[in-house]
C-alpha cells in the first residue's frame, strides 16, 4: 500500500498565553502525515515563546526543530504586554536560549520560496508576521499550498449590534485587516463561531493528558488552568482541519476587519460578506463534526479521549 505525502506545514504561534497553542503544536509534532517545517513566535515576548516552542519540541525528541522568534509589537497599536505565563515551566525544561526577535519573517519567506505550492501556513496568532511578510514579498501568497487562520467571531455581529472582538484580530487589527485583503490569497477562516463547539472540562483534559508521556504540557497546563473550568480547541481545530478534509463545513464570501472604530471592543471585529462579487474571497469554517474532531485528535496525540 503507498503512504500518502506529507504535508509540509509552517506554524505561527503566540504559544504561551492560551493553552490551546501547546495542544496544537503537539498534534503536529505527532501527526504521521505532518511535515512540521518550521515553528515561529508572534506578540509579546516573542523570544520568550520561541523557547518554550523549543522546550515542547525537545521534549518530543524534535531537538532539530527551526524555531525563529518574530515581531512582539502589534503594527500599529500599542503593545498590551501582559507577559508568557506558561513560560514558567522554562525552569524545568531544557531549551535553547540563541533566540532573537525579527528574525521570524526572513525565515518564513525563505523556507515558501524553497518550496514553492507545497507550504501550508498555519496562523494560530495574531496575524503581524503574516502581514510583514506579504507587505515584504507580494508574491508569497501565491507561492503558498494554502493558508488556514484562527480568526475572527463571526455570530458576534448582528445589524448594528456589536461585540468584543476575537484575541487575535484584536490585538493586531491592522495586521488582520492587511492579510485580509491581500489580493489572490484564499485564508481557510476557523473562527470562534466554530471552535467554541469543541471544549472539555479542564479536570477531564488533565486526567487525558495522564494517560500520555506529554509532563511539559501537563505542566503548562496546570500554570494555565488555575483559575480555568474548560479548555476550548481553538487552535488545534485548525491543525486538524489541514489533514480531514470531511471535518468542516464551508461557506465563500469576504472578510473584513474593523479598523476604524473608535471603541476599543469593536476595532478588530471581523465581519462576514457572503455576497462579496470583489478581489478578496475567503473560504470561513461553519459546521464541525465535534465528535470526529476529538477522535482525531486524540488518536494522533496517543491519549484517551475523555469525552
Amino acid at each position: 500500500m503507498e503512504s500518502r505525502p506529507r504535508v509540509p506545514v509552517l506554524l505561527d504561534t503566540d504559544i504561551g498565553s492560551d493553552i490551546d497553542d501547546a495542544l496544537c503544536l503537539i498534534y503536529l509534532l505527532n501527526h504521521p502525515a505532518c511535515e512540521l517545517v518550521g515553528v515561529t513566535t508572534v506578540r509579546h515576548d516573542p523570544v520568550r515563546r520561541a523557547k518554550l516552542v523549543d522546550a515542547l519540541c525537545a521534549a518530543n525528541g524534535r531537538t532539530d526543530m527551526p524555531i525563529y522568534a518574530g515581531h512582539g509589537a502589534p503594527l500599529i497599536i500599542d503593545d498590551p504586554g501582559r507577559g508568557v505565563p506558561q513560560a514558567e515551566v522554562l525552569k524545568r525544561w531544557k531549551h535553547r536560549n540563541h533566540f532573537k526577535a525579527f528574525e521570524a519573517v526572513a525565515f518564513m519567506r525563505e523556507v515558501i520560496r524553497s518550496r514553492p505550492g507545497e507550504i501550508t501556513l498555519l496562523a494560530v496568532g495574531p496575524l503581524t508576521n503574516v502581514a510583514l511578510l506579504f507587505r515584504m514579498d507580494p508574491e508569497i501568497p501565491a507561492l503558498l499550498k494554502g493558508f488556514v487562520s484562527m480568526i475572527g467571531g463571526f455570530s458576534f455581529s448582528q445589524g448594528r449590534f456589536h461585540y468584543p472582538s476575537e484575541a487575535n484580530a484584536r490585538l493586531d487589527p491592522h495586521a488582520a485587516a492587511m492579510v485580509f485583503r491581500t489580493q489572490g490569497l484564499v485564508v481557510d477562516v476557523v473562527s470562534l463561531d466554530v471552535t467554541q463547539q469543541c471544549r472539555i472540562p479542564t479536570d477531564r483534559l488533565t486526567q487525558a493528558l495522564a494517560s500520555a508521556d506529554m509532563e511539559i504540557v501537563k505542566e503548562m497546563m496546570q500554570v494555565w488552568g488555575r483559575s480555568r473550568e474548560w479548555v476550548t480547541f481553538h487552535d488545534p481545530l485548525a491543525a486538524v482541519s489541514i489533514f480531514s478534509d470531511q471535518l468542516l463545513e464551508y461557506d465563500e464570501g469576504s472578510v473584513t476587519v474593523e479598523i476604524s472604530a473608535t471603541h476599543p471592543k469593536v476595532v478588530g471585529l471581523t465581519v462576514w460578506d457572503d455576497e462579496s462579487r470583489g478581489p478578496f474571497r475567503h473560504r470561513r469554517a461553519v459546521r464541525v463534526d465535534v465528535d470526529r474532531f476529538f477522535a482525531d485528535y486524540f488518536s494522533i496525540v496517543g491519549a484517551l479521549n475523555p469525552l
